[in-house]
């Protein structure tokens, strides 16, 4: 077997505690209990080995990574392998001795997540009053002159607000502003009737951006995300399953992407038994779906197998519990019609059930 193309991009979740309750989180619902999570030490293994495959880049992501006490030796691990580090973070606990002390150990770039423009608002959808944190993170990362970059993930609630998110991200000279409407895994998927759109409230946001990325003319990286449930186009999976990227979750199950860990009997790999080569070479979990050989018709035949590869081997599963399916975002899909069918007329729930440790029976630690 001829190995695949070295990864770039390591996600490395180092917790799934949180101090916000956010009800898209695309988290299992399982979540991890803190005594399971690897150690500063096995993550400086896991960056020293993901260094040697190829890996350039790594998000330090959860949950919320500034809960971890050892989080200036787990970004200094990484920096030592020669790894670009990002802070994933919702900015709580940001504070101007914690960020020192972070950039001290070599700490490249920060992206913070928002909820909304508005204050109460956005402390409404987190579940947590972290507005305040955020605006305070979002000026302690500039005067450091760290690249900033702004994440809001979009819904029902608050895709009416994008000008005054990309004010809000203005006023904190963001480099970068990600608006990612929902995908729905984890937590967003159990939401999924209080978040949907509608066809409506999607059209008017993609014509704020376009209007915004006019009046700003290149100044600040503006990534639109629309949820392909409303595409009719399948995103490919992570740029192709065992593509380009990789996960490393709290215990160290690897993943070929984040939302991988609900699809049965994949039986992902650890860090903890086998080195991280071999699972990204050679492990089935990293080859099930790698490539086209495994795909069924239409995707077999179809001109843009090698574009999108099938589309989301999680959405596949979520939408007609078979992950080898052609994904249903698909307009060629067998199962499209019910996609259809749910975009055209959104399943209906206002209240949100909210992420927190010990909800559907789970264990904070």
């Amino acid at each position: 077997m001829t190995a695949p193309p070295p990864p770039w991009a390591l996600l490395a979740e180092l917790t799934h505690a949180c101090p916000l309750h956010c009800g898209y989180c695309s988290n299992p619902l399982e979540l991890t209990r803190r005594s399971r999570e690897l150690t500063a030490s096995q993550w400086e293994d896991v960056f020293r080995q993901a260094a040697d495959l190829g890996v350039l880049h790594t998000h330090l992501s959860g949950g919320e990574p500034l809960l971890r006490n050892d989080l200036e030796a787990i970004t200094r691990a990484a920096v030592r392998a020669g790894l670009h580090t990002q802070l994933v973070t919702s900015g709580t606990g940001l504070a101007e001795q914690r960020l020192d002390a972070l950039v001290q150990e070599g700490l490249h770039s920060v992206q913070l997540s928002v909820q909304h423009a508005d204050p109460d608002r956005s402390d409404e959808l987190a579940g947590s009053r972290a507005f305040a944190a955020k605006r305070t993170a979002a000026g302690l990362v500039k005067e450091r002159e760290l690249p900033l970059g702004v994440n809001v993930v979009l819904h029902r609630h608050n895709l009416d607000a994008i000008d005054g998110l990309m004010e809000l991200a203005l006023s904190w000279q963001a480099d970068r502003i990600e608006l990612a409407n929902t995908q729905f895994y984890g937590w967003g998927l159990l939401n999924r009737a209080a978040l949907l759109p509608t066809r409506e409230q999607l059209a008017v946001a993609e014509a704020a951006v376009e209007r915004w990325r006019t009046r700003l003319n290149g100044r600040m990286e503006i990534v639109w995300v629309i949820p392909d449930y409303f595409s009719g186009t399948p995103k490919p999976c992570m740029g192709g399953w065992g593509a380009v990227s990789l996960t490393v979750t709290p215990d160290g199950t690897t993943l070929p992407c984040p939302a991988a860990a609900a699809l049965p009997d994949l039986d992902p790999p650890s860090v903890l038994h086998r080195p991280l080569r071999w699972i990204w070479e050679e492990s089935q979990a990293f080859n099930l779906y790698r490539g086209t050989a495994w795909m069924p018709s239409p995707c077999r035949a179809c001109e843009r197998r090698t574009d999108d590869f099938g589309g989301c081997r999680c959405q596949a599963f979520a939408l007609t519990g078979d992950a080898s399916n052609t994904d249903p975002a698909c307009s060629l899909s067998p199962h499209h019609a019910d996609l259809t069918a749910l975009t055209t007329v959104p399943e209906r729930r206002s209240a949100i059930v909210p992420r927190r440790p010990g909800a559907l029976g789970v264990p904070s630690r």
